[in-house]
């Protein structure tokens, strides 16, 4: 299940998007100005971000440009009357993926989230993250490297990999795990996760993957 971050001040828009989007399968933390924006931020990691522009306190334009240096990779949205050739090009340059104009259908703004959640990285500084000694994740090609050397890796395998290299560092629940690596018209498998774990960890090492007991599993890098 993909989070997502949506600022929007207009009250009946912002319970609208979010009611919709629950109801498409999506976790929504909604907030009505900047600083709120600012604390969730601060408190959880989102997949997407959707920010209204003119909202109160901090727009979304400054928003987006502090949370980018902070680190913050990824995709956003911004929603906005805004129209101008101008207003795009600030938009962009503030670290925005792309825009959606009001007003909107909710179905428009369900393909644009679908289609920047399915890409993969962004806004990420290196090409190459580490994993650990002589081991890096490949971001362009979706490779794991063992001493420069492209590993051969399964569907599922290269799959969860890549979840948990996005979000490194959190504890992601079973479930959240299932809804990413099978499909609807697949059945979900305890021993199968565990045997690609397994799997995982014979190449990049038992404590990259880290079990938390009734929760989930937590990736780590080797610091």
């Amino acid at each position: 299940m993909s989070r997502i971050l949506l600022m929007e001040d207009d009250t009946n828009l912002n319970e609208t998007v979010t009611e919709f989007l629950e109801d498409e399968g999506y976790e929504v933390v909604s907030v009505y100005n900047g600083e709120e924006a600012q604390e969730k931020l601060y408190e959880s990691r989102y997949d997407l971000l959707l920010l209204d522009i003119n909202v109160p306190g901090i727009d979304g334009l400054e928003l987006l440009k502090e949370s980018r240096a902070q680190g913050v990779s990824a995709p956003a949205i911004y929603i906005t009357s805004m129209d101008s050739v101008e207003d795009l090009e600030e938009g962009f340059k503030s670290g925005c993926d792309d825009y959606i104009r009001k007003p909107f259908a909710l179905k428009e703004l369900k393909i644009r989230m679908d289609t920047l959640l399915k890409r993969g990285f962004y806004h990420q500084e290196k090409e190459r993250i580490p994993v650990g000694k002589g081991i890096e994740y490949d971001i362009n090609n979706n490779e794991l490297m063992i001493d420069d050397k492209a590993v051969s890796l399964g569907h599922k395998e290269a799959t969860l990999l890549k979840l948990f290299v996005k979000n490194e560092g959190e504890v992601l629940a079973h479930e959240r795990i299932f809804d990413h690596l099978w499909s609807y018209d697949e059945e979900p498998s305890d021993s199968a996760l565990r045997t690609y774990i397994k799997n995982l960890r014979k190449l990049i090492g038992k404590d990259r993957i880290v079990s938390i007991k009734k929760q989930g599993y937590k990736f780590i890098t080797e610091k």
